[in-house]
């Protein structure tokens, strides 16, 4: 059963954020609903816009919109999926006087299985359209057409996800593994857990702009794996995994 937290942001705004853990299919899922705004300092500026490159502007205002999620189910051989879809909107900033209110889309859907199944892979894309590693689609500062196209663009991705997602779900749920798949599910939950708190922006974001730490934590897993210079057999199916990992392919 879902966890419901209706929650407020002392700087402006606030959300809703509904957490499952230890269920009969899903170790942990979240999905987090938020309308936040107030004044974000330059290092949140960087992290929410990509293409800020190296303005320094001073303490802007902002008004941010979004849903994400990341679920993280109990066997192994069913891949983690993450998705986030955003608004924004920024002042300019303070060394462009007169410059109009900026706005941008962002978002994104991502498969992060700990073992390949190549049909579950292609399964995935064919409600994308769009390529990234194992599977993804990613866009940001997107800007450059009207914003009714550009929200029903944003909102049509995030459509697909449930089609995309559910049925490798419900394929992969009951297949049997050992100790030593979970093992090596744990291992790439740390690797999720690393690029999510060095490499997120996103996770930057929540953090600088003084975000409710459980929402923006509850992407991590409920529990992960560290061993030192672990390295899986080669032709192994855990070094498939990491081969694809390191030598993206196109699926489709």
């Amino acid at each position: 059963k879902f966890k419901e937290d209706a929650w407020t942001r002392p700087g402006g705004g606030g959300g809703i954020s509904r957490v499952l853990q230890d269920g009969a299919v899903f170790e942990k899922a979240g999905v987090n609903i938020s309308v936040v705004y107030g004044v974000m300092p330059p290092e949140a500026y960087r992290a929410a816009k990509a293409a800020a490159d190296d303005q320094k502007p001073g303490p802007v205002p902002f008004f941010a919109a979004g849903i994400s999620s990341v679920l993280h189910p109990k066997n192994p051989f069913a891949p983690t999926l993450h998705f986030n879809y955003r608004y924004f909107e920024t002042d300019a900033p303070k060394d462009t006087p007169g410059a109009p209110r900026q706005w941008w889309f962002g978002g994104g859907t991502d498969l992060t299985p700990a073992y390949i199944f190549e049909e579950d892979v292609k399964h995935f894309h064919s409600h994308r359209g769009e390529r990234r590693g194992l599977g993804g689609i990613f866009f940001d500062d997107l800007n450059d057409y009207d914003q009714e196209m550009l929200l029903s663009f944003a909102t049509e991705c995030a459509n697909s996800v449930v089609p995309a997602y559910i049925p490798i779900i419900e394929k992969r749920k009951d297949t049997p593994f050992n100790e030593s798949q979970k093992a090596w599910q744990q291992l790439r939950r740390g690797r999720y857990v690393e690029f999510n708190l060095v490499y997120d922006r996103g996770t930057t974001f929540g953090l600088k702009t003084g975000g409710r730490i459980e929402s923006i934590l509850v992407s991590l897993p409920l529990s992960a794996r560290w061993e030192y210079d672990h390295k899986p057999e080669e032709g192994s199916e855990e070094w498939k995994l990491l081969d694809a990992c390191i030598n993206p392919k196109e699926w489709i």
